[in-house]
């Protein structure tokens, strides 16, 4: 049965149509083949460049207008949070932002200017090149939509980046839909960055969003697309698995979010479709019980911060790192710090040579943090 992955199986898989007692043990075989009993995770502090953007997705609350907290951190700002952030010895400063804000708000214009920045992305590069000359810490960049001139122009300050597929289908743009009038959430342009990052030798960062009004089908689909996508270009490095959290301030505050059951079986079949060697994340801060994803054959909880919240979902708090451990422990497994680069991404093909030798000087012989950087954490 599990010889090789089967789109029609895994949808039926997802949806129940199928036992699934066969998928999970399957799933937890994989991980373990490929990943041993090792679960990584990205100590970090998250950077909310901006909150401006330029796309309209319904079950958005990162992004706001101008006047309504819609704004750009000033280099004072950031440099503030990363610093503080390599007091408590994390080693990812995540910098996330809304897309091409300058596109929409006069008021991110006049910002730019006034900093010498030309763009919001090369305000993204001015910003990453700083944090990684003056601290410890790496950037990784998920800027939106890039081309290779952006993914060449941030690698040398970036040993990561990362872009959300969310979904492959067209359809979720339609009227009506989360991704109307999003012109940065058009599936082509989010599979062409990834195909960028492969030329770019990018070790990059995707994944799909499930619950946002996907079919099933879709979901599979999306799974499978980004599979060809690794097939092809070798530059992703994880797959995050996340689950929809309904948020009050947004058009889609009542809509159902899928049940622990049905994510879980996403989980597993994307386990199934991408095998052994690939890193499988799900966020632990959007599940009250994420220990049960372990079953489901995940290796890693992303990035957790010690001292930022998540900007992209703020009511959701990040689990202490000792229940982090705990959890993980409970299991069966063993939990390591990662940077934001993977461990078998730290070579000169992958990492800009200028900047591999800061990268190697922070991991250990298994390319895992440096344990004495937590050490000397205060948190």
């Amino acid at each position: 049965m599990f010889s090789s992955p089967d789109r029609d199986l895994a949808v039926d898989f997802i949806t129940g149509r199928r036992p699934t007692e066969g998928l999970f043990a399957e799933a937890r075989r994989l991980r373990d083949e490929g990943k041993g009993r090792t679960i990584t995770y990205s100590r970090k502090v998250f950077v909310p460049l901006t909150t401006l953007c330029r796309d309209t997705c319904t079950y958005c609350t990162f992004a706001n207008p101008p006047g309504a907290g819609g704004e750009y951190l000033t280099p004072e700002d950031v440099m503030t949070i990363v610093t503080a952030g390599e007091s408590h010895g994390c080693t990812e400063a995540l910098f996330t932002l809304g897309d091409k804000p300058e596109d929409r708000w006069p008021q991110a214009t006049e910002f730019l200017e006034r900093h010498g920045a030309t763009s919001t992305i090369d305000y993204v590069r001015m910003l990453t090149e700083r944090v990684n000359t003056e601290t410890s810490l790496f950037p990784h960049a998920n800027p939106g939509l890039m081309d290779d001139d952006v993914q060449a122009a941030l690698r040398p300050s970036n040993p990561s980046m990362g872009l959300m597929l969310e979904n492959i289908s067209p359809r979720l743009m339609e009227p009506g839909m989360p991704h109307h009038n999003c012109p940065d959430k058009d599936p082509e342009l989010r599979v062409a960055t990834i195909e960028a990052s492969g030329r770019q030798r990018v070790p990059f960062t995707s994944g799909v969003l499930v619950g946002i009004g996907e079919t099933p089908d879709e979901v599979v689909d999306s799974l499978f697309a980004l599979a060809e996508l690794q097939s092809r270009h070798g530059s992703i490095q994880e797959v995050i698995v996340q689950n929809f959290r309904a948020k009050a301030d947004t058009r889609m505050r009542r809509d159902a979010e899928p049940t622990v059951q049905y994510f879980a079986r996403v989980v597993a079949v994307a386990r199934w479709i991408f095998g052994p060697e690939m890193n499988l994340q799900v966020p632990p801060n959007l599940t009250e019980d994420f220990g049960v994803y372990l079953d489901a054959g995940i290796n890693d909880w992303g990035g957790v911060s010690p001292l930022t919240i998540d900007w992209v979902n703020p009511e959701a708090p990040w689990p202490n790192l000792d229940k982090l451990d705990r959890v993980t422990q409970e299991q069966g497994f063993t939990l390591q710090p990662r940077l934001p680069v993977y461990p078998e991404f730290i070579d000169e093909h992958w990492i800009d040579q200028g900047l591999l030798p800061k990268v190697r000087s922070a991991v250990g012989g298994e390319g895992y943090a440096r344990l004495s950087m937590m050490e000397e954490s205060n948190g």
